[in-house]
């Protein structure tokens, strides 16, 4: 299994290597690739030093699956090349989730939609991943009508540049025009801009939620409204989320239906103190469940609280999942070169 990381330098190139390890995932040959002022400099896989290697010379490797994580711009221009070459790419950058004919994939929530054919699969943004991994099982048992959603996203969402910012922040210093990423401190600060505003006054964060959403659960009736706001966290999202649903619940049909949620872990003991945060949500690969309440204000209303990584589950772990699920339905790999031949 020849695997690709496209943008292995990067934050979230960086960790895809960590869970492509951590999981075993079956790697005969990776082939790390980045732009070409960092070929040649050299990463740690398995204890083992790899190059990388230009995104060209990654493409003529003929690699099984590539994931992506070097921006929009380059998916746009280099996943249909590889796709091309037979590869399937898994791209994590906004390029092509909202293309009709491309699948946006949450494994837990709609995997069964992928086949052979799909060469470019598109890994959703990080809020949408956690939130929808906790709202699909409720979703179909009691049918949402409207989301309204409040993020408090870690600054590791924009990247190296907003790490870098924070970093020089915390010890006292002035980032230079060039080394910001925010137009506003980050440290000891919430900026309620998370990506660029578009004309309607939302940020393009805030609109993927809504649009990618309603694509994930095959529901584009759903009624959403999103606030994302940049936080001073390492270890990940956190959202508030209120529910309205079309039918009547009982609270512990609720926790139930999280309970048994594959990827779930529920935390809702607030009289112990014991809610999600994303301090113990850093470097796991769950998304967490807590503040499970009714929203008294409206009928069908219910509140949740929902956190996890969003380096991992929100990008990595998420893209790796979707390789392992093509893999053990032999649509990646030997064996499926095998069926095909057959």
């Amino acid at each position: 299994m020849k695997v690709a990381v496209v943008g292995a330098t990067g934050l979230v190139g960086q960790v895809m290597l960590r869970v492509l390890e951590e999981r075993r995932f079956p790697v005969s040959e990776l082939i790390p690739a980045a732009s070409e002022r960092s070929a040649g400099k050299e990463l740690t896989f398995k204890g083992v030093p790899v190059k990388v290697v230009t995104i060209e010379e990654a493409l003529a490797a003929r690699p099984d699956v590539a994931l992506f994580s070097a921006g929009a711009g380059v998916s746009r221009t280099w996943a249909p090349r590889f796709a091309e070459a037979g590869t399937t790419v898994i791209d994590n950058s906004s390029a092509w989730r909202m293309e009709p004919h491309i699948k946006l994939v949450v494994p837990e929530v709609n995997a069964h939609l992928l086949t052979a054919r799909d060469k470019i699969i598109a890994n959703p943004n990080c809020s949408t991943i956690q939130m929808v991994v906790a709202l699909n099982p409720l979703h179909r048992a009691f049918g949402i009508r409207r989301l309204v959603i409040s993020t408090y996203q870690s600054f590791t969402g924009t990247g190296m540049k907003a790490v870098k910012q924070y970093q020089l922040e915390k010890k006292g210093f002035e980032p230079k025009d060039e080394e910001r990423a925010y137009p506003h401190p980050i440290f000891e600060n919430c900026l309620p801009h998370c990506d660029v505003f578009l004309d309607n006054g939302y940020t393009k964060e805030e609109m993927k939620l809504v649009n990618e959403t309603r694509k994930i659960l095959d529901a584009p009736e759903i009624g959403i409204t999103a606030t994302a706001v940049r936080v001073p966290v390492h270890g990940g999202h956190s959202e508030a989320v209120n529910v309205a649903f079309e039918k009547p619940f009982e609270l512990d049909a609720v926790r139930r239906l999280l309970e048994e949620a594959p990827g779930v872990v529920v935390l809702d003991e607030p009289a112990a103190n014991r809610y999600p945060m994303p301090l113990f949500a850093k470097d796991r690969d769950e998304v967490f469940v807590g503040r499970i309440r009714r929203d008294e204000s409206i009928d069908n209303g219910l509140n949740l609280w929902i956190v996890a990584d969003n380096l991992r589950k929100g990008a990595a772990t998420n893209a790796v999942q979707i390789a392992e699920y093509l893999l053990a339905q032999k649509m990646i790999g030997q064996d499926a070169v095998a069926d095909t031949q057959a």
